[in-house]
């Protein structure tokens, strides 16, 4: 069964960005575009709350709020059939707790697409509860896009090229971690830029080890000029096989000195879409996305996809 691309709705501006993001990331895959709202009846919630003087009934609380979860799908859905003409669209509303629902969700799609805060807005990190926990616990790329200017810039497919609206040529940048590359990763980052048309980034940060406080680059450089080199090396030696796989993709290899965040929040200025790792574990509990995904899911200024590996 074809999967399809599925975008999380909740009426703010940043599922808005991210379902405009998704309709233009399926357009781009030739696959079917999902709108997902999950509703809960906080009407329950109410009918034990102290005597506030309003006269609502549980009932009637339950038909508003599932009256109004349809009215944010069909109206995210009219406005993206009117800029995606052709492109399918389906909107479903279902009840329950949301991160729950968006995981199940997860399990059937190609990716899934959820607005993102970033850093700042309500002190807080992504939209709260529920974006975290998917992209901690999903099994599915899951990508996080912030509303503004750079959530929305990216050219439609058939274009020939990718720009901002500066005209800047805008790149898919990967981070990779050379000590567990894997070919979920590299499969995703590859087929994103390829469906782009755009140039692949591949962003390896390192450094050089410090044994009982001694760094042996300090006292010869040399040391750490080779290192380099042989990080360089092994960087080529992974991508060669994907450069045969996807030929019509211009690779980069940036093999850098430093914290990978650092480097790949930078780096993500000058990006159409950043695109980390995260390894799958089985806990019940914790938000177990690692701390350079942590750091560009806080930071970086495009959006970000998060692939799950072993």
């Amino acid at each position: 069964m074809s999967r399809s691309v599925i975008a999380a709705v909740d009426g703010s501006a940043e599922s808005l960005a991210a379902a405009e993001w998704a309709a233009r990331e399926a357009r781009m895959r030739r696959l079917p575009l999902h709108l997902l709202h999950v509703w809960q009846d906080w009407s329950r919630a109410f009918a034990h709350a102290p005597f506030t003087g309003l006269d609502t009934t549980p009932c009637e609380g339950a038909t508003a709020t599932q009256h109004y979860a349809e009215q944010i799908t069909h109206d995210a859905s009219d406005r993206l059939r009117a800029a995606h003409p052709g492109l399918e669209i389906t909107v479903e509303q279902v009840h329950g707790r949301p991160a729950e629902v968006l995981l199940s969700a997860a399990e059937k799609a190609e990716v899934l697409v959820v607005g993102s805060r970033g850093l700042g807005g309500l002190a807080g990190f992504l939209t709260g509860s529920v974006s975290l926990p998917v992209i901690a616990h999903a099994e599915r790329p899951v990508v996080a896009v912030r509303a503004g200017e750079r959530a929305t810039c990216e050219p439609l497919p058939g274009t020939g090229d990718h720009r901002d609206r500066k005209g800047q040529r805008l790149d898919v940048v990967l981070g990779l971690d050379l000590s567990r590359p894997c070919d979920e990763l590299l499969a995703y980052a590859f087929e994103a830029a390829a469906a782009r048309a755009a140039a692949l980034r591949v962003v390896h940060g390192w450094s050089v080890p410090v044994v009982d406080g001694y760094d042996p680059a300090a006292a010869d450089p040399g040391h750490g000029v080779a290192l380099g080199l042989r990080e360089a090396s092994a960087l080529s030696d992974v991508l060669r096989s994907w450069r045969g796989t996807f030929p019509q993709v211009e690779v980069k290899e940036q093999c850098l000195v430093g914290r990978p965040a650092r480097h790949l929040v930078e780096a993500s200025k000058e990006a159409s879409l950043l695109i980390v790792g995260r390894r799958i574990r089985r806990a019940a509990v914790g938000a177990h996305i690692g701390p350079v995904t942590h750091a560009v899911l806080h930071h970086a200024t495009t959006p970000v996809a998060v692939v799950p590996h072993p």
